[in-house]
């Protein structure tokens, strides 16, 4: 009797074992689940970045405020009659040179 438990046991291991370790078995599935959400979650962050570019795109295609900002901030423009105002750190030693304007003569009137 003792002989047929063992053999039992024995085959209820033998079984067990392709279901936990083998290639279709719940560790290779808990693995697998974990790799699909995080693809999930970077294709979350993507589908964001992806939607901010596009708007990015139309807002670049259809109105002149996205063009303007882009002018002043990563090109340092300034529209006609306006001045510039760069307030600095004092603490922070600048590496600028600074420029004085240029003189505007008066029109001679005539």
């Amino acid at each position: 009797m003792r002989l047929i438990i063992l053999c039992l046991a024995a085959l209820v291991l033998l079984i067990q074992f392709p279901l936990w370790l083998g290639k279709g078995g719940w560790l290779r599935v808990w693995d697998l689940d974990q790799q699909v959400i995080a693809a999930q979650k970077k294709n979350d962050e993507l589908r964001a970045r992806n939607a901010k570019l596009n708007s990015e795109v139309q807002d670049l295609k259809e109105g002149t405020g996205a063009v303007e900002e882009r002018a002043r901030y990563e090109l340092g423009m300034i529209k006609e009659n306006e001045i510039f105002v760069q307030v600095l750190d004092p603490n922070k030693k600048s590496s600028f040179v600074s420029i004085p304007p240029p003189k505007i003569e008066p029109k001679e009137k005539r």
